[in-house]
């Protein structure tokens, strides 16, 4: 099967950690790592600073919730991010522990075979909240 992304990344997200899969692929073959970081700002930046350092250029994530979007917010701009929609990753016989999800998601995202959630630009993330805010305390 064609590779669209000979260096990317897996992550699967959760409230309390972010398990992170990185996919390599060289004339030898594809090597993996995995690691589990917080989800402490400070954390998020020593993922970011691993995925630069693997040479990352895609990331894929999944995620249900809110967890993604901290997440999102420190990597943007510096990766390719990609969201992937939960209920069509679900379609996909996978194992399932937190690494396995994080490295499947990885090679799901080398191959090109994750459909996208559509994110919003950040200025309209940001009305959105005010929106859900307010409606909340109304």
């Amino acid at each position: 099967m064609k590779v669209h992304y000979p260096k990317c990344a897996g992550l699967d997200v959760h409230k309390a950690n972010v398990v992170a899969c990185t996919r390599v692929m060289t004339e030898a073959g594809v090597t993996y790592e995995t690691r589990t970081f917080g989800t402490t700002t400070k954390d998020l930046f020593s993922l970011s600073e691993w995925l630069a350092a693997s040479a990352a250029t895609h990331v894929a994530m999944e995620a249900t919730g809110v967890y993604w979007k901290p997440v999102w917010h420190v990597l943007e701009g510096s990766f390719q991010l990609m969201l992937a929609n939960a209920a069509h990753i679900k379609g996909i016989a996978r194992p399932k522990t937190d690494a396995c999800d994080a490295q499947w998601l990885a090679d799901l995202l080398a191959h090109g075979l994750i459909r996208s959630s559509f994110v919003p630009e950040q200025p309209i993330q940001e009305m959105r909240d005010l929106t859900r805010t307010r409606k909340q305390i109304t």
